[in-house]
């Protein structure tokens, strides 16, 4: 598990953690935003028209309305990005990282509605009659790079499993055993079953479904979220301040919390927030190709709503209950994760300014060359299960962590414990003790610390479900079309049952190493999408031209 964690990092630090990747993102967006005159600002009226189906002939071609397109491609992006992927961005860059989560979304209304137009453009129909699209279409027929819509299909696939369907699984068992101890693999039993009864119908089915499932979920974690807040309403303006302060700067260490530089916000920001709304990856273009319309700049203006529901409004929600109960900095007793700990040589306190000037920077994007925190190697003693650190202090969740014990085949351990490299010789060792926390778990403790009491932990527990369950409906769609691309409809169903087997297997893997699948499949899809809408951008300032023209003309 180790090699495989190593090698996903590696290819992270090439694609969605290079210093780069945030700077592309944002700057495609802030191009077009320019190029097409704020479209996200001048259209949002008018998307919402289209959403109602003012502005679309009802013997238009497609599967799907406008309002159950944007269900799925809604239920495909409002997922436990919402609920941990939020948290995740906090836990990493502080405060700070919220607001350029923010960036991301206001520019990633434009990217979206330029991808969903030229996709939707392209869009065919498949050998059973049912619409296809997305940016292999546009690739194959508009930019005539077939090499290039082959690679974005592929990188679909393997993204189904890694964005759409993996870490939705994983968190949701995880929340549900936290919630109300049922097994990870009995949950992944269960929704795994269900999840397939889903699929098998195709877009038809999973349209109904999404439609249904979105707008229940949506207001059921906003009610959840604004109960938390108005709980902390004297923390909510300090906590929504202090995401501006920081902005620039980077987060300062604050508890447990030991302070983020301005690259690691800017880079965790921007990636999760991604994440979240996935504008510029190019996996809502295939939804809204489902669309019945005969105007493909239409259904670029209704996924202009995408990220401002799932971003500026949902995650904001999130980001708050976060900020403001104040759990973002505090550490809980918690079961600690091999990926997520460290085991560095000398004693070191979070009280000691020096010593978290020095964790921080040895926990940033690229440590220093001169760093003095070196991982520890050596002999350590444990006591009834405690250990004894006089010469070393454990890292864990980018915290010091408090009153570490250690365990060995459910019981406390006594004896020596090896050290090697800053971590655990002997696999079968657990450790345990008081640190941050992140992902669901942190959002999980946030919503208890509001007038719900522990009844908020259940709430986010069941918002996860039906976030993560969604979530994962859609991603079986996207990766559905990718594979009837390469390979056609007859290779469907395998796709199906494998997606489904993944589903399963996810519920029983490392958090940690999910995420991080997750945040390199993204990168995978988004790179060739976003080098792809740059170079049809004449095209699609001539259909939005067009469009608008025809629009005010009426």
């Amino acid at each position: 598990m180790t090699y495989i964690t190593d090698f996903f990092s590696f290819l992270d630090g090439l694609l969605g953690s290079a210093a780069y990747f945030p700077i592309l993102l944002l700057g495609v967006g802030v191009f077009f935003t320019i190029y097409l005159g704020f479209p996200q600002l001048r259209f949002f009226g008018h998307a919402w028209g289209v959403l109602l189906g003012k502005h679309t002939p009802k013997d238009a071609p497609g599967d799907t309305s406008h309002f159950q397109a944007l269900s799925t491609a809604l239920s495909g992006t409002v997922g436990t990005g919402n609920i941990g992927g939020v948290a995740f961005a906090i836990y990493l860059g502080g405060p700070a990282a919220l607001f350029w989560m923010w960036a991301t979304a206001f520019v990633g209304m434009t990217t979206k509605f330029v991808e969903v137009s030229i996709s939707h453009h392209y869009r065919r129909e498949d050998d059973q009659g049912f619409m296809a699209g997305g940016p292999m279409y546009y690739m194959e027929h508009g930019l005539k790079l077939k090499w290039l819509a082959v690679f974005f299909a592929i990188a679909t696939i393997v993204s189904s499993f890694g964005s759409g369907n993996m870490p939705q699984a994983n968190n949701m068992a995880a929340g549900i055993e936290t919630s109300f101890a049922v097994p990870t693999y009995v949950t992944g039993g269960l929704f795994a079953l269900l999840l397939g009864l889903v699929i098998v119908g195709g877009i038809r089915r999973i349209a109904a479904v999404a439609s249904t499932l979105v707008p229940t979920m949506g207001v059921l974690y906003a009610l959840g979220a604004l109960a938390v807040i108005v709980s902390n309403l004297d923390n909510v303006l300090p906590s929504f301040l202090s995401v501006f302060e920081y902005a620039f700067t980077g987060s300062a260490a604050a508890g447990g919390f030991l302070g983020a530089s301005f690259a690691y916000a800017f880079n965790r920001g921007v990636n999760r927030g991604l994440y979240s709304n996935e504008a510029g990856q190019g996996s809502a273009p295939i939804a809204h190709a489902s669309a019945k319309t005969d105007e493909p700049v239409a259904e670029g203006m209704v996924s202009i709503l995408e990220p401002f529901i799932d971003t500026l409004v949902i995650c904001t929600l999130t980001g708050l209950v976060i900020l403001s109960s104040g759990v973002w900095q505090e550490k809980f007793e918690t079961v600690f994760s091999g990926s997520d700990t460290e085991i560095v040589a000398g004693l070191y306190s979070d009280k000691n300014p020096e010593h978290v000037r020095h964790l921080a920077r040895h926990l940033d994007l690229v440590p220093p060359s001169d760093d003095p925190v070196i991982p520890f190697t050596g002999v350590l003693e444990a006591v009834d299960g405690e250990l004894v650190l006089a010469q070393a202090t454990v890292l864990h969740n980018r915290s010091v962590a408090e009153g570490v014990t250690v365990s060995r085949n459910l019981g406390p351990y006594s004896g020596p414990v090896e050290i090697r490299d800053g971590t655990l010789v002997d696999r079968a060792m657990v450790l345990s003790g008081e640190s941050l926390l992140h992902s669901v778990p942190l959002t999980a403790k946030a919503f208890e610390r509001s007038f719900l009491g522990a009844q908020g932990a259940y709430l986010v527990t069941i918002g996860l479900l039906l976030f993560a369950f969604s979530t994962a409906i859609a991603w079986s769609y996207y990766g559905d079309r990718a594979v009837t691309y390469l390979l056609g409809s007859a290779w469907v169903m395998p796709y199906r049952c494998l997606y489904v087997l993944g589903f399963f297997l996810a519920t029983i893997v490392d958090t940690s190493l999910i995420w991080l699948i997750s945040a390199v499949t993204v990168a995978m899809m988004t790179l060739p999408n976003l080098i792809g809408i740059v170079l049809m951008r004449r095209e699609v300032r001539g259909m939005t031209s067009d469009y608008w023209t025809e629009v005010r003309s009426k």
